[in-house]
């Protein structure tokens, strides 16, 4: 299997080009690739398929061979594959995922692209559709107990469901314990990835993240947009923020009068390879 490793500020998967081969097994071969000592070494796999419906059709694994609905890095990192691999000369693209269409504006610097911003689409407060087992027409700071501890939670979907905390120090947060315990919680049916987030100023956010699947991770674009998404709606921040991850920065816009998340980032190619899948 020939491969390509990238990463959207530390977030790192490995892309294959599925466009006119076909991968069998990926959910097993996302574990096989991730494992960081006997793999690749990964936060995941990413396939790029065809699409009737769009430029080309992003499929994604997280290391536990669970199948994601988006990834914000990951989509970054795709449009970046495309284009320096010349499937594509397009800097306006279209991507089909497991949560919709997302539209990818690429910044080309010297002939690669550079930086990506995406239209991350609307994001969504419904319980129902987050989903969080809450009744409640949005989940906003709303108290939760967790491992004896109350917490105050705001749940928010980006095609994927994440449920925001904040905290007075994320540097030293016990997220290895805690963050567990919130992606299982039977509040979440189908598990949740968490943000700790400390609201530095009204520009600027910082964050760790607990990702279902794959566990604590240098960064997650749609947790960005989220965490925006919930400080926004807290009263904590203006609607352009710069959220501060393990792994760099990311900007989020929520334009509410379209009812639209923009988010933009880096997306950098590490190596290229081949593995031995038998």
């Amino acid at each position: 299997m020939e491969f390509t490793k990238m990463h959207g500020i530390g977030n790192d998967y490995v892309y294959v080009n599925c466009l006119d081969t076909k991968l069998d097994n990926p959910s097993e071969t996302a574990v096989r690739v991730s494992d960081r000592h006997f793999g690749i070494g990964s936060d995941g796999l990413i396939l790029i398929k065809p699409s009737d419906k769009a430029d080309f059709y992003m499929e994604m694994y997280n290391a536990d061979g669970s199948q994601g609905k988006m990834c914000g890095n990951g989509i970054r990192c795709v449009g970046k594959y495309v284009y320096d691999n010349g499937l594509t000369d397009k800097t306006e693209l279209s991507i089909e995922t497991l949560s919709g269409i997302k539209y990818l504006t690429l910044n080309v610097v010297d002939g690669k692209v550079d930086t990506v911003r995406v239209n991350m689409g609307e994001p969504v407060l419904d319980p129902g559709l987050v989903p969080v087992n809450i009744d409640a027409d949005v989940v906003k700071e709303y108290p939760i107990t967790i491992g004896g501890k109350e917490y105050r939670i705001t749940c928010v979907s980006m095609g994927n469901p994440h449920c925001i905390v904040y905290v007075d120090n994320v540097d030293d947060f016990p997220i290895e314990t805690i963050g567990p315990l919130f992606e299982n919680n039977p509040v979440f049916p189908e598990r949740v990835n968490t943000e700790f987030v400390k609201v530095i100023d009204r520009d600027t956010l910082q964050m760790r993240v607990w990702e279902r699947g794959s566990g604590e991770t240098l960064a997650c674009g749609t947790g960005a947009c989220a965490t925006a998404v919930a400080t926004i709606l807290n009263g904590l921040c203006n609607d352009t923020v710069t959220v501060k991850l393990l792994g760099g920065e990311l900007k989020i816009t929520w334009d509410r009068s379209h009812n639209i998340v923009y988010m933009e980032g880096p997306a950098r190619t590490v190596f290229t390879g081949t593995m031995d899948l038998d």
